[in-house]
C-alpha cells in the first residue's frame, strides 16, 4: 500500500487512465500548465501534451459541452470544474445532454464523460464559493454521482468512472485534498454503486459521505468513550444510485439512524435517506431518524459565523445522545 494525499491519488488515476487509453483527455481551467488549482493534474501537461490536457477559457458551459459532445463519438473526457459553484453555468450541458442522450437516442449514443468538481465549505471563501450541490446532481435521472471520502476511494472511483459508459459526476471536497491515506500499489477499481460500513456497531447507524464520514468517525469515538454507545458508520460514497439495501440492512440491525451532511437539510441527501429508511425498514425503527446538517442560510464569510453554520463532530454526538435518551 502507498501512503498518499487525496490529490495525489486523483492525479495517479488520471495518469494511469490516460496511459491506458489515448482517447482519455482532460479539460478544465488551469489544469494544464499550472497543474490544476488543487494539483490533481500536476505534470500531466508535460507528459501528454496540450491536445490531451486542455487548458480552457473561463467558460464552464462551453468547455463542458465540448467534452460531452466529444464523448458522443468515443472520447472519454475528464472535465474538471474548478469549483462546484461554477457548475451552475454548465447545468444545461450536464442535465440536458449528457444525462439524457442514451434515453433520447434509444441507446444509439452514450456519454462516457466524467465531471470532477470540488465543493463544500473551505476557509472563508464566501457564499458563492462554498456550495454543497451534490443534492442537485443526485436528483438527475441518467447521471451517476459518487463522492470519495478517502484517497483510496478518490483513486478507485475516478478509474471506474473513466471506464463507465454512463456520465459520472464526482463530488470532491476542498478540505480533503491534503488528507493522507493508503492506496493500493496495484491498479484498483472502486465500485460506482453501493455503500461501505467503515465502523461496525450495534446501537445506532451514522450515515455520512465525503467529509461528514470523518465527523461521524470522530463522534463515534466520543460516544463510545463518554456514553457507552456503539455506533455503526456507513459511508454513502454513491449518492446516485443510493444503496437502498445497505441502508436498510444497517438500520434493521441498529434500529436507530442519524444522517450527517454538510449541505443544508431541505431536499437533501438526508431527506432521501430518511425516505428510504421509511420505505424499507419502518417497523425496524425504535425512533424517528434524525438529520445533522448546515443552517439553511447562504454560507457566511465571517469565520465564527461560518463555523456556526456548518455541523461538526459535537453536533453528531449531541444528536445521538438526544435520540437515544442518554446523558
Amino acid at each position: 500500500m502507498a501512503n498518499m494525499m487525496y490529490w495525489e491519488a486523483i492525479r495517479r488515476a488520471h495518469d494511469e487512465e490516460m496511459a491506458n487509453d489515448p482517447l482519455v483527455i482532460c479539460m478544465g481551467e488551469d489544469i494544464g500548465v499550472a497543474g490544476g488549482t488543487y494539483k490533481a493534474t500536476q505534470g500531466l501537461y508535460d507528459k501528454y501534451g496540450a491536445e490531451r490536457v486542455i487548458d480552457t477559457p473561463i467558460s464552464e458551459n462551453g468547455y463542458t459541452g465540448i467534452g460531452i459532445g466529444a464523448s458522443f463519438v468515443g472520447v472519454r473526457a475528464i472535465i474538471e470544474i474548478m469549483s462546484v459553484n461554477f457548475a451552475w453555468l454548465a447545468m444545461d450541458q450536464i442535465f440536458n445532454s449528457a444525462a439524457k442522450v442514451r434515453y433520447m437516442s434509444g441507446g444509439q449514443l452514450t456519454s462516457p464523460v466524467v465531471i470532477r468538481s470540488p465543493g463544500g465549505t473551505a476557509h472563508q471563501l464566501g457564499a458563492q464559493h462554498s456550495a454543497r450541490m451534490e443534492k442537485v446532481f443526485m436528483g438527475i435521472a441518467g447521471l451517476r454521482v459518487v463522492t470519495p471520502s478517502s484517497p483510496k476511494q478518490a483513486y478507485g472511483l475516478l478509474k471506474s468512472a473513466v471506464r463507465c459508459n454512463d456520465p459520472v459526476f464526482i463530488n470532491e471536497h476542498e478540505l480533503m485534498y491534503n488528507m493522507k491515506g493508503e492506496v493500493p500499489d496495484t491498479e484498483f477499481f472502486h465500485p460506482l454503486e453501493g455503500s461501505e460500513v467503515v465502523r461496525q456497531g450495534k446501537d445506532i447507524t451514522l450515515f455520512g459521505y465525503n467529509i461528514s464520514v470523518h465527523w461521524c468517525l470522530q463522534a463515534a469515538d466520543i460516544l463510545a468513550k463518554n456514553h457507552g454507545i456503539d455506533a455503526e458508520i456507513v459511508d454513502l460514497f454513491s449518492l446516485s444510485p443510493l444503496d437502498r439495501v445497505g441502508i436498510a440492512e444497517s438500520v434493521s440491525k441498529t434500529h436507530h439512524a442519524v444522517i450527517v451532511e454538510e449541505a443544508e437539510a431541505p431536499v437533501g441527501v438526508g431527506s432521501e435517506v430518511m425516505a428510504i429508511i421509511n420505505e424499507e425498514c419502518f417497523f425496524d425503527l425504535d425512533a424517528a431518524p434524525v438529520r445533522v446538517s448546515s443552517a439553511n442560510v447562504p454560507q457566511p464569510y465571517n469565520h465564527k459565523l461560518e463555523l456556526a453554520a456548518i455541523p461538526n463532530k459535537d453536533n453528531v454526538v449531541d444528536a445521538v445522545v438526544k435520540l437515544l435518551g442518554k446523558s
